[in-house]
Formats: C-alpha cells, sequence, structure tokens
C-alpha cells in the first residue's frame, strides 16, 4: 500500500518524459531567403511610458524592410504618457497609435487586429525587446510552411538573486514543456508576448476568448485552434525569435501573476492541458506531503526517494534541455534546491489564489503578464 503514491506518479513520469522526447526532435530555423510579405505588429499597454521606448527602439532597428511591415500601438486607457510617446515616436515610419475602443487587454488586441492591414500578425508586450531579425525570422517560418499560429520563445531577463534565478529555473521549464508539446503537435502552453498568428485565424475566433477573464488571450485563442483538424500550430526555434521580457519585480507582485495564470485554469477545456494539469498536481502534491512524512518517519525513505527521482528524472532532462538551447545551462546549478521548494511554493500559490481571489471584473484595466 505504501508505494501506491509512486504509481500515481507513473502518468507524470511519463507524459514529461514525451516531451523530453520531442524537444530532442527540435531544430534551429534559418532563413535561407528574404520574406517578402506585409506584418502587423499590434502591442496592447496602459501605463507603459518606462518601458515602451525600449520595445518601440528595438522594433525601429529591425532588419526586415519598413515598408513591409507596421506597429500598431493600442492604448487602454492608460493615465501616463504612454499614449504620447507612442504616437510622437519618430524611429518606425509606418506606426499607428490607437484609443482602445473598450475596455481590458483582450478588446485592446481585438481594436489593434481589426485595424491591421496584414494577414500575419505577431503580438508582444510592451515591456519586451528583442533583436534586429526578430520579424524577418518569424516572416520566412510563415512564408515556409504558412502556419495558422507560430509560438515563438520567450526569456526573461537575467539579474542576481536567489528569487530571480528560481524564477529563471522556472521560466525556463516552462518553455521546454511549450516548445515539447507544441511539437508533438499537443500544444499546451503559448505566451501573447512573442506569438504569430493570421488574421483570418483571430477573427474567426475573437468572440470565443473569454471576455470575461481578463487574461488568456493568447492561450484561449490557441485551444479554439486545436479544435479545428486541419490547424496547423508550430514552435519556431531560433536566436532570432526569441523576445525578453521583464519578471515581476516583487514577490507580491509575482505572487499575483501566478494567481491570475491559476484564474484562467477553470476555463480550460483542452484535453492535453488538463490531463498535464492533473498529473502536475497530483505529483507535488505527494512529494511536498512526503517529504514531511519522510522528516517525520524515516521509515518512508525509500517512498519518498523513489517520489523524487521520478519526478526529477524528467524535469532534470526537460530542463537541461532548455537551458542549454537557450546558453542558461549555469542555471541548472540551482536544479536541486528548486526541486524540493517546487512543490512548496506550487501549494502556497494555490492556496493563496483561494484565499485573494481576483476580484476585477472585464471593465478593470488588464494586469501586465509577463
Amino acid at each position: 500500500m505504501q508505494w501506491i503514491p509512486v504509481i500515481l506518479i507513473l502518468p507524470y513520469f511519463i507524459l514529461l518524459l514525451k516531451l523530453y522526447r520531442s524537444l530532442l526532435k527540435i531544430k534551429t530555423f534559418n532563413a535561407s531567403t528574404d520574406p517578402a510579405i506585409f506584418v502587423s505588429v499590434v502591442i496592447a499597454c496602459r501605463n507603459e511610458q518606462k518601458n515602451l521606448p525600449t520595445l518601440l527602439n528595438s522594433i525601429a532597428k529591425q532588419s526586415y524592410p519598413e515598408d513591409l511591415f507596421e506597429v500598431i500601438i493600442v492604448d487602454d486607457g492608460s493615465t501616463d504618457k504612454t499614449f504620447e510617446i507612442a504616437s510622437e515616436f519618430a524611429g518606425i515610419s509606418n506606426i499607428l497609435t490607437l484609443k482602445n475602443r473598450g475596455k481590458g487587454k483582450k478588446q485592446a488586441l481585438r481594436t489593434g487586429i481589426i485595424a491591421a492591414k496584414g494577414n500575419l500578425i505577431i503580438t508582444t508586450d510592451a515591456d519586451c525587446r528583442m533583436g534586429k531579425n526578430w520579424i524577418r525570422i518569424i516572416a520566412a517560418y510563415y512564408e515556409l510552411d504558412r502556419p495558422d499560429m507560430i509560438i515563438c520563445p520567450v526569456q526573461i531577463e537575467t539579474a542576481p538573486g536567489i528569487f530571480r534565478k528560481f524564477q529563471e529555473l522556472e521560466f525556463m521549464s516552462l518553455q521546454g514543456i511549450t516548445a515539447g508539446s507544441a511539437i508533438s503537435e499537443e500544444p499546451t502552453l503559448c505566451n501573447g508576448a512573442n506569438l504569430a498568428f493570421t488574421k483570418c485565424v483571430y477573427l474567426n475566433h475573437s468572440d470565443n476568448l473569454h471576455d470575461e477573464i481578463n487574461s488568456g488571450d493568447d492561450i484561449f485563442l490557441m485551444y479554439n485552434l486545436k479544435k479545428e483538424s486541419r490547424s496547423k500550430i508550430l514552435w519556431l526555434e531560433s536566436t532570432d525569435a526569441l523576445a525578453i521580457t521583464k519578471p515581476p519585480s516583487t514577490i507580491r507582485s509575482f505572487l499575483k501573476q501566478r494567481r491570475r495564470w491559476i484564474s484562467k485554469g477553470k476555463s480550460y477545456k483542452d484535453r492535453d492541458t488538463i490531463v498535464l494539469g492533473i498529473a502536475t498536481f497530483v505529483t507535488i502534491a505527494l512529494l511536498s506531503s512526503y517529504f514531511i512524512a519522510w522528516l517525520l518517519f524515516p521509515v518512508l525513505t525509500g517512498v519518498f526517494l523513489a517520489i523524487l527521482i521520478l519526478k526529477s528524472v524528467p524535469d532534470f532532462l526537460i530542463l537541461l534541455n532548455t537551458t542549454i538551447r537557450y546558453g542558461k545551462k549555469k542555471l541548472m546549478w540551482w536544479f536541486l534546491p528548486a526541486q524540493i521548494i517546487y512543490p512548496f511554493y506550487v501549494l502556497s500559490v494555490l492556496f493563496y489564489s483561494l484565499i485573494f481571489r481576483e476580484n476585477r471584473n472585464i471593465n478593470s484595466p488588464f494586469p501586465k503578464e509577463i
């Protein structure tokens, strides 16, 4: 009977090994030709006067021809100089600044995408920055395979401190799952900070993005697209396609962000995501409870070690693969401490989310997310 928890963790072990095997199939994309399609970059933002200039300067330095892309900034009721900064920016010849026709991030994106001239839409956030070949590599990848959606890599800024290293490692894990699930044609995650899709795909599903929830414009669009049997959702592996974003700077903002992520979970209907979510929750609940039990009852050492190994092996493989691809292998020094801390952190966030429920409604300004 005492070994039943080990059996319960096997689904997690198998699912993550499957994702790791998918990661081994990754091939870096290099554009062999110059794309020639018109691209619309849409950015929804609110009170981003500090971050927006860095993003706009990154886009202004793009190697893609200026006459083949536009930038649409949609201001969602900013109380600072966000709108003025975007309107007066002279580094991009084809830039359009709009006021949100409604309220909230989803409506802001909808406002911008409807106004877009291009069929290929790229979304990002105001606190991101990217390299000079960002638009070019995404456009080239689209021209090659004509996918409905392209999931692009995101990385958070590197900074000293234990808290920041933990965030980086966790984010690497999420990126590994994002890439692995997309490559296995069962995508479970994506990030609107670096996402591309066609305008027609968006318009076909824009009425079913759960506007009652403040966030999730990216993930719900992907889930709707997955329901279509002929849809094509691809992962783009390229350092040129990378977007670097700022993580939450305080523990409080970090917990609030994770609470927003969790709040979307009750609306998830995607089978792959639900199965992975249940397997993950069961695993971390068992690992944390048996860690405490092992401290009290050493006789459970064998069971605890078996649980720890079954969780850690696929986690390690996915993280090692991902950190190497991102040039962040040194983060693996934090792997073992994080394995013990992570289950308690997840349970703490769950309890935090239950105690401090999101009380914002759809008419409130959207929160900034990674």
